[in-house]
């Protein structure tokens, strides 16, 4: 009976994948939130707050990070340098100088572009957006400082705060407690002399896409040059609960003004498609050749609200570990178990292609990739020219059933009737001639 119990145990928690955040692609990805006490203050200190986004090729686009905690005490913060909290909360108990915040559980968000010079802080004001480490490891951070007071003063008095929330820019990252970590330690600018933090504990905050949406995001289709069948995504792949809500592509209200202003609540708007995806990737396996084959990747983005910027497509397939040539998008292989190099990263490249525009004419962007075959692995059977997993933005896409996919024409077996009629034809032929 305990066992039978055990048994049921382990399913029911196989069932809820969003219980642990664990991307088998990037299995050491997170976004680590370091606080750096800088110095102390009569009633509290002064605190660099940096935000480095450690995931190989998943970033926080725009409208950008929001960040939120709860005070062990009843903290304030007089002041912040490079962000700002949404709210201030009631300061009506302070004389004179009014602190910045004073609600219990403030919110954070980062500074726009623009933003005066004597309001900026080192790696802030870019409107929370954070590029992947993969991608551009100088853009994946962003940092801010604050100003606590009614604090401890000292390191044994000094209360961390608890209950970290991070939104980037919706729902789906789970953030663990604080944990006091050996001080940070910098260098002065001439390089000789070091110091470090009075203070420091870090958060780490990892992403599950079972609690960021109930349905993908994307989805993928297939075709081949040995097949006129095109393999599309599944239907509803995206869900179809918001079908009465997307719109035609020819429709008129595409002409109105404002029509592809994002908003607040950053609610798509999307094309009317039987998947419902704001995202469609394309795999055309292309051409064949002696010692390599040629594969065609198409992005196409069905959401008029949203112009992607510093997109990320990452594929999984065996014949990625020998790469001969991508022609118009930058590539990154993707080595997280070193005994395995399947997956790669495909990005934009910068000023030409980094950014896909809302659907329409200019939805698009498209590359040709070259492989080298593998004549002890490689086959145009059974499926094997297809991808096995395909991200975009860091979200798993919905793939189509295997026995859909593009099949290798085979006479004997796919058209039996054609073939005994081509005997025939060959029989008839002998006997003419003979």
């Amino acid at each position: 009976m305990r066992g039978l119990i055990g048994v049921a145990g382990f399913f029911l928690i196989a069932l809820i994948p969003h219980t642990v955040a664990f991307d088998p692609l990037d299995p050491n990805g997170n976004i680590t939130i370091k606080w750096d006490v800088m110095s102390w203050t009569p009633d509290g200190y002064v605190a660099t707050v940096t935000m480095n986004n450690f995931q190989m090729y998943r970033h926080i686009m725009t409208p950008g990070w929001t960040l939120g905690w709860t005070w062990a005490k009843k903290e304030v913060i007089w002041s912040m340098v490079g962000a700002q909290t949404t709210e201030q909360g009631d300061c009506s108990k302070f004389k004179g100088n009014i602190p910045h915040c004073c609600k219990k559980n403030p919110t954070v968000v980062d500074l726009l572009p623009g933003t005066p010079y004597n309001q900026q802080f080192t790696n802030c004001c870019k409107g929370g957006v954070l590029a992947s480490w993969g991608q551009d490891p100088q853009s994946s951070v962003s940092a801010f400082q604050v100003s606590v007071g009614q604090a401890g003063t000292t390191n044994k008095t000094v209360k961390l705060p608890k209950n970290f929330t991070l939104l980037g820019p919706g729902p789906g990252y789970t953030c663990g407690p604080a944990k006091i970590v050996p001080p940070t330690k910098f260098f002065t600018p001439d390089l000789r002399r070091k110091t470090q933090a009075l203070m420091t504990w870090n958060v780490t905050c990892t992403y599950s896409q079972f609690l960021a949406r109930k349905h993908p995001s994307c989805c993928v289709s297939m075709s081949s040059f040995y097949n006129e069948t095109i393999t599309a995504c599944p239907s509803c792949a995206c869900g179809c609960e918001n079908r009465n809500k997307c719109i035609k592509s020819d429709s008129k209200l595409l002409s109105v003004v404002g029509i592809n202003t994002p908003r607040k609540d950053n609610a798509p708007l999307i094309q009317c498609t039987h998947h419902m995806c704001p995202i469609r990737v394309h795999w055309h396996v292309k051409l064949n050749y002696k010692d390599y084959w040629r594969v065609k990747l198409t992005v196409t983005n069905f959401n008029y609200r949203i112009n992607y910027t510093q997109w990320t497509l990452v594929v999984q397939h065996p014949n990625l570990n020998n790469v001969t040539q991508v022609f118009s998008f930058d590539y990154k292989p993707l080595v997280p178990y070193q005994s395995v190099n399947d997956t790669g990263m495909f990005y934009g490249m910068k000023f030409y292609n980094d950014l896909l525009m809302e659907a329409g004419p200019s939805g698009t962007v498209q590359s040709e990739v070259l492989l080298q075959k593998d004549k002890e692995t490689f086959s145009f059977k059974q499926g094997w020219a297809f991808p096995r997993k395909v991200y975009f933005n860091g979200d798993e896409c919905m793939l189509p059933p295997p026995d859909t996919y593009p099949y290798l024409p085979n006479f004997a077996h796919h058209s039996p009737v054609a073939f005994i009629t081509l005997l025939f034809s060959l029989f008839f032929l002998f006997v003419v001639l003979f």
